[in-house]
């Protein structure tokens, strides 16, 4: 009968421990939308003529390169 007892004891102990581990915590709280970033409207124009002037350098650049 003692062994009984015993097993009752560590089976409620398992359940009450696979219990608690089955609780779901809530999700947190939703935060605000992100803050605004760097505004590239002003910029965007010149950036576009540096790249394109960029791109004729480096392919000049290459052209020369492979001709001598």
């Amino acid at each position: 009968m003692h062994n009984n007892n015993k097993f009752a004891l560590v089976l409620l102990i398992l359940v009450s421990f696979a219990s608690n581990a089955q609780t779901v915590t809530p999700p947190p709280p939703p935060t605000g939308p992100p803050p605004p970033g760097f505004p590239i409207d002003s910029g965007i124009l010149i950036l576009f003529v540096f790249a394109f002037l960029f791109g004729i350098y480096k392919a000049s650049k290459f052209s020369k390169k492979s001709v001598s």
